[in-house]
């Protein structure tokens, strides 16, 4: 027996409810931490700096979100974000590099894989390079290497530290042995800021690979990480393979460099810009 009974008359009277709006939009609120495996609101996730609230395993953030990070009010001027390569190779592998450039130029919002800046680390002046993971792997071509060396000259010119973070792949293959000349090239510069007493700040971040790491990114005079972060030249699958030995456990990790001499030290990422305002103190005043 029926405990209710509905007029069906009263149907035509009740609001029509699209089916679009019966679902509730859930997709992208959520996110699952690549550590702990735990789902987190993406909006505490983001408010943390992209740091898991549960367990601290430092995700990845783009180059934007580092120099808000870093700098005083997140505030900065942009240099050199007019460069464009000149495909010196006119290379094409799955499609023309001009056209792959052209689509992570409309994707991101640069002109390359790098945001060259200036301003203010707890009110001292700073020249920032933050790698953008996001444009072709964080690779480095000509245009990431022309704006580390104009960041250098400024610095010399104007007595201020260098600070570089890096996020890569390694050098950029579509652009070949010019994309390897820059870690001659940058490096040769490093070499000059050296010479004008001005320090250098090495920040690496996941993943710091191949021609990066075999230069600027470990010449530092000092060498800072995020914690887990991937360093190396070679990734540790090649390396395994190579020598035929099963590699040690947390080998290319930021704390393993650590442990080994290559770091200066692993810095939590909610700590690092308060870090690097210590140490530029210690090295300037």
């Amino acid at each position: 027996m029926s405990w209710f009974k509905r007029d069906k008359g009263d149907d035509d009277k009740l609001p029509k409810v699209n089916d679009k709006d019966r679902k509730v939009r859930t997709e992208g609120l959520w996110q699952k931490c690549e550590g702990c495996r735990q789902i987190i609101w993406k909006k505490d996730l983001e408010t943390n700096w992209n740091v898991c609230p549960k367990c601290g395993t430092h995700s990845r953030i783009d180059a934007v979100t580092r120099l808000k990070l870093l700098l005083d009010e997140g505030d900065y001027k942009r240099h050199d974000s007019t460069l464009r390569s000149s495909d010196p190779l006119d290379f094409v592998d799955s499609k023309p590099y001009r056209e792959r450039l052209t689509g992570m130029q409309a994707a991101t919002g640069l002109s390359d894989a790098m945001i060259a800046a200036e301003g203010r680390l707890d009110g001292r002046t700073v020249q920032v390079c933050a790698m953008e993971p996001k444009f072709i792997g964080g690779s480095m071509g000509s245009v990431v290497g022309e704006m580390i060396m104009r960041a250098i000259e400024r610095c010399i010119e104007n007595g201020q530290p260098l600070l570089i973070v890096s996020a890569s792949g390694g050098a950029r293959m579509q652009e070949g042995a010019v994309s390897l000349m820059q870690m001659a090239k940058i490096s040769a510069g490093l070499m000059r800021l050296d010479e004008a007493r001005l320090p250098f700040i090495s920040i690496l971040t996941d993943p710091t690979t191949g021609g990066v790491t075999a230069s600027y990114a470990m010449l530092g005079d000092l060498n800072l990480a995020e914690p887990g972060a991937l360093i190396g030249f070679a990734g540790p699958r090649v390396i395994e393979q190579t020598i035929r030995q099963k590699l040690p456990e947390g080998f290319q990790r930021s704390e393993f460099l650590l442990k080994h001499g290559m770091l200066g030290a692993v810095v939590p990422r909610l700590e690092l810009k308060q870090y690097v305002a210590t140490a530029l103190r210690s090295l300037m005043d």
